[in-house]
């Protein structure tokens, strides 16, 4: 089994930055996809995967968040972060950790990112 744990987020002002963070532990060979989902207030089916990064380091972004976010992972800690730069009021969301070990997806229990001044 696996567990993800993320931590980071909160209340941040338009244009400001913020980290989030997600630890994986369990049976963790290196090799899995990791990255963040998110899904805004009310939305329940709109979720939509933010970033994804390979064990290679190959990185992916849906289009809202290119050039703002940076999706990096350290293998020998087993954690992805996700740096957010200049964030605007519609990437408030809720922010799930992944890891898809290309058999099942494993989540975090979401941390909420609320963008607003």
């Amino acid at each position: 089994q696996v567990q993800l744990v993320e931590s980071g987020g909160g209340l941040v002002q338009p244009g400001g930055s913020t980290r989030l963070s997600c630890t994986a532990s369990g049976i963790i060979t290196g090799t899995e996809d990791m990255g963040w989902y998110r899904q805004p207030p009310g939305r329940q089916r709109q979720r939509e995967l933010v970033a994804r990064i390979t064990w290679r380091g190959y990185t992916t972004y849906t289009d809202s968040v290119k050039g703002r976010f940076t999706i990096s992972r350290d293998n020998a800690k087993n954690t992805v972060d996700l740096q957010m730069n200049s964030l605007k009021p519609e990437d408030t969301a809720t922010y799930t950790c992944y890891l898809y070990d290309y058999e099942q997806n494993y989540w975090g229990q979401g941390t909420q990112v609320t963008v607003s001044s």
